[in-house]
């Protein structure tokens, strides 16, 4: 797994693009990673994450919990069903805000 950042398409919003399974050997660069965004508006891409597991679900977690801590804005992008599913039988589902693509994702934090 690696975890590439870049700018979105407005100042402010930030984009996490996350490639690979996030899984409990990857997930410390994952949390490293999306610990270094300051911006108001972060966006994780789960467009090229096949699974995840557990530990997982905890870092993201986590990382929802610093954003709305710091009244910062969070939302994740590109779910594949795989993914969904985890977060749906987690019960997780409801707490984030989750679209199909990044830009949709960025028209919603706008």
């Amino acid at each position: 797994m690696w975890v590439e950042g870049r700018a979105g398409s407005r100042e402010g919003l930030h984009i996490l693009r996350v490639v690979g399974p996030v899984t409990l050997q990857t997930v410390a660069q994952f949390r490293e990673a999306a610990q270094a965004v300051s911006h108001p508006s972060l966006i994780i891409d789960l467009t090229e994450v096949p699974f995840i597991d557990s530990a997982a679900l905890g870092a993201f977690v986590h990382t929802y919990v610093t954003c709305r801590n710091a009244g910062r804005r969070l939302a994740l992008a590109g779910m594949t069903h795989r993914v969904k599913n985890v977060f749906h039988l987690a019960s997780l589902d409801p707490i984030f805000s989750s679209y199909a693509t990044i830009e949709e994702a960025e028209r919603a934090l706008a």
